[in-house]
């Protein structure tokens, strides 16, 4: 799927954010922990990252390495996130980030990402973009995406209806989730455009929000 040509108009009450590769650029990190941990259990760099973005990290490990027992890829993911925690060299906001989520400051959003707090705390201030008041993170929720529950969790939070929600995504994992839930995808970047979101941008430069007088959010993407 390529950039959408010309602009799309969509209509939401709520947009669903998420957070590495939407609004936050962490592939340097991710990379270089991911394919460390990749090494550690001789398994092909490559492959690994085809399945870590947008999943928690056990849940990127259960699939990696199905035969290991679940308490030690809980242990292994609680190590991986304090290491991608303490590593923010590289992380940069998304070009447009900044300005669309000052667009939203006064319109329902929430932000819905596989970080945890610490994390997702880490890698926003790196960027330089505010945390949205609601936040929905990996300790909000018993499943990682491409589960729907974060998202239709974040829709509750607000108290929109999942289907008057859109999601921002950039990865396999969390457009499926967004589109389980029941919800219009905005796809954010390359990865994006493999998975069949309803529409894709290159960044967020090319979204447009305009609140209109009966409360809804009115999106311009493309």
């Amino acid at each position: 799927m390529t950039a959408t040509a010309a602009p799309t108009v969509l209509t939401a009450r709520a947009l669903l954010l998420d957070m590495d590769g939407t609004l936050v650029n962490s592939d340097a990190v991710v990379e270089r922990i991911w394919r460390r941990w990749a090494e550690r259990h001789g398994l092909v760099g490559d492959e690994v990252m085809k399945v870590v973005h947008g999943r928690q990290g056990h849940a990127s490990m259960a699939v990696l390495l199905p035969a290991r027992p679940v308490e030690q890829n809980l242990a292994d993911n609680a190590r991986m996130l304090a290491e991608e925690t303490a590593d923010t060299d590289g992380v940069v906001e998304i070009p447009g980030a900044a300005a669309f989520l000052a667009s939203l400051r006064d319109l329902p959003h929430a932000l819905v990402t596989s970080a945890d707090v610490a994390l997702s705390t880490a890698r926003m201030n790196a960027a330089g973009l505010p945390l949205p008041e609601v936040r929905v993170t990996a300790e909000s929720v018993g499943a990682s995406k491409p589960d729907p529950e974060g998202f239709l969790k974040g829709a509750a939070e607000l108290g929109v209806d999942p289907a008057d929600c859109v999601v921002f995504e950039d990865s396999g994992a969390g457009i499926a989730a967004g589109r389980s839930a029941g919800m219009t995808v905005v796809g954010v970047g390359p990865r994006a455009g493999r998975h069949e979101p309803d529409v894709v941008v290159p960044d967020l430069t090319h979204v447009r929000v305009e609140a209109t007088a009966d409360g809804t959010v009115r999106l311009y993407v493309g």
